[in-house]
C-alpha cells in the first residue's frame, strides 16, 4: 500500500471513529443539537470546538509546506469570494442537515450500521452531486 492510500485510510478511520464516539452518526443527537427552541443538547458544540482546535494544529503544521506526509501536493482552497452559488449551496447543506440529521461524513459512517435513513441520505447526496456536475458541464464551467 502506498503512503497516499495508507494516509487516506488512517485519516478516514480516525475520522469515522471520532464521528461515532461523538454521536455525530446518530441523527437524533444531531437534531437535538439543532433544536434550539426545544430540548436542546449542546454537547455537539464541544465536538465542534474540539474539531476546530485539532484542525488549527494541522493547518499550523502545514503552513509553508507544499507537500503532505504522503508526498502529495497540499491543496488549500484560496477562493474567498462570497457569491450566490456559495450561499445557495450552504443553505441547501444546512436544510438537508436539519431535515435528516446527517451531514455527508456521518451519513457515510452510518451506512456501515445498515441504517435505511443513511442509505436514503447518501443516495440523495450522490444524486445531488451528479446533478451539480451535469449542470456545471452544461454551463461549460
Amino acid at each position: 500500500m502506498n503512503r497516499s492510500l495508507l494516509s487516506a485510510f488512517i485519516v478516514g478511520l480516525v475520522f469515522g471513529v471520532g464521528l461515532l464516539l461523538a454521536g455525530m452518526a446518530n441523527p437524533a443527537k444531531v437534531l437535538a443539537f439543532l433544536d434550539l427552541a426545544g430540548d436542546w443538547d449542546p454537547s455537539l458544540a464541544l465536538v465542534m470546538v474540539g474539531a476546530i482546535a485539532v484542525a488549527s494544529v494541522g493547518f499550523a503544521l502545514t503552513r509553508g509546506r507544499s507537500l503532505a506526509w504522503s508526498g502529495d501536493p497540499i491543496q488549500i482552497p484560496g477562493n474567498r469570494k462570497l457569491d450566490r452559488r456559495l450561499v445557495l449551496g450552504s443553505l441547501g447543506f444546512g436544510v438537508g442537515w436539519g431535515l435528516a440529521g446527517f451531514c455527508p461524513g456521518p451519513a457515510l459512517v452510518a451506512l456501515g450500521t445498515g441504517s435505511l435513513k443513511a442509505v436514503i441520505f447518501v443516495a440523495a447526496m450522490v444524486a445531488g452531486m451528479a446533478a451539480f456536475e451535469w449542470l456545471e458541464k452544461r454551463k461549460g464551467v
